[in-house]
């Protein structure tokens, strides 16, 4: 197993976790707004003073690598490439719509077995970034820019249990209106939740070009409406 410094910038909440042996050892979060220019170099710092006073050595760096925030994602990005260039250790990257499915899974057991999860970003107005998956987290629909109306989702809710969560999917509950549609509120992209993502993507070997990699910003979409049922 691995030591990870894990960095979660994509939205408002900036936090920073290491995790090691697949547990979480260490955990800094803020959630009183985009401060990440502020806080986060100082929690990364308090992270590895952490790792070096217990003589743990960190091994690899996850990142949320979006969609999200231009701003929370470039800081993060640019600190989790210099530590890489620094430490000479691999960098992963987490996509932010699948790391907020990690707390609805271990959270809610309830959740039925070929129920489907719709984890959504905000964008604006009823605009949201969103993706689809099983309980498994296979991948059922890519990410998307979708307007929200009462037939965007209607394909899946048609079939079964959707369940929607993340900070665009509480305004999108008033226009769904689905007798399958299901909202799980509080649900927030934080770092201490990347650890089963990342310990993952080691296993895989699935590291990024450190020179090269790039996060996935919102403003690369374009926003999708759902097609007139006929």
């Amino acid at each position: 197993m691995s030591c990870i410094l894990n960095i979660e910038t994509s939205t408002n909440i900036c936090s920073v976790a290491l995790s090691e042996d697949g547990a979480c050892i260490f955990h800094l979060e803020d959630n009183s707004g985009p401060n990440h220019g502020e806080r986060l170099g100082t929690f990364i710092d308090e992270a590895l003073s952490f790792a070096d006073s217990h003589a743990i050595p960190v091994d690899a760096v996850a990142v949320s690598s979006g969609p999200g925030s231009y701003t929370g994602l470039r800081i993060g990005t640019s600190m989790a490439k210099g530590i890489c260039y620094g430490s000479d250790i691999k960098l992963l990257a987490i996509p932010t719509l699948e790391l907020l499915c990690v707390p609805v899974l271990l959270g809610h057991e309830e959740i039925e077995d070929d129920a489907l999860l719709v984890p959504m970003l905000d964008a604006r107005r009823m605009e949201v970034y969103a993706q689809v998956f099983d309980r498994s987290l296979k991948e059922i629909r890519g990410i998307q820019a979708d307007i929200v109306d009462e037939n965007t989702y209607k394909e899946y809710l048609d079939k079964g249990p959707v369940y929607f969560f993340g900070n665009g999917a509480e305004k999108c509950m008033e226009v769904i209106n689905h007798p399958n549609a299901h909202l799980i509120k509080g649900i927030q992209p934080l770092a201490k939740n990347m650890l089963p993502l990342a310990e993952k993507r080691i296993a895989l070997q699935q590291y990024e070009d450190v020179a090269y990699f790039v996060p996935m910003y919102l403003k690369d979409f374009v926003a999708k409406q759902a097609k007139p049922l006929l």
